[in-house]
């Protein structure tokens, strides 16, 4: 992620989605108001990190597709051994369905094995059905844990040689 990019980032945020799938929570009224958007840029503005898991543990990338920015997706190292890492992805309407995120998750999925992970998981909601089949089409473990589904990719030799082919 580049600081030329938070402004594209944003404002496919504000034209395609919700401000719940793409950030944390901010207080106040719902949708995009000036507070959150401020919070949207300096969320993706604390965790650059040049290539690298920054001072906030995470690398973020824009998705783009043609030039146009449509979504973005994490790598965040856990609490946990350092070889475990979350991803986390969204994409404006308009990019749904097309493919795009199956693309995006398997280049963060090699970035996770460049970077010298070995286990990525990821977090959805039950009722988000469209990530939970994305997920398990891309050869994720899928579970429930505290209503929450878990999804998680081991990154072993066989593993990442399908990713390649």
């Amino acid at each position: 992620m580049r600081d030329e990019l938070i402004e594209p980032l944003l404002s496919a945020a504000v034209a395609e989605a919700e401000p719940g799938e793409v950030m944390p929570p901010v207080p106040g009224p719902a949708g995009w108001t000036a507070a959150r958007r401020d919070a949207f840029r300096e969320f993706h503005r604390s965790h650059f990190g040049g290539g690298q898991v920054g001072p906030a543990g995470s690398i973020m990338y824009a998705v783009t597709v043609g030039g146009d920015v449509v979504g973005g997706v994490r790598l965040t190292r856990l609490d946990t051994p350092a070889e475990v890492v979350e991803t986390g992805i969204w994409l404006g309407r308009s990019a749904r369905g097309r493919g795009i995120a199956s693309a995006a998750l398997r280049a963060v999925l090699d970035e996770a094995v460049r970077i010298g992970a070995h286990v990525v998981v990821a977090r959805t909601t039950p009722a988000n059905r469209a990530a939970i089949n994305l997920l398990r089409r891309s050869g994720a473990v899928i579970g429930v844990e505290q209503g929450q589904v878990q999804a998680r990719f081991w990154l072993d030799e066989a593993f990442t040689t399908d990713l390649a082919g």
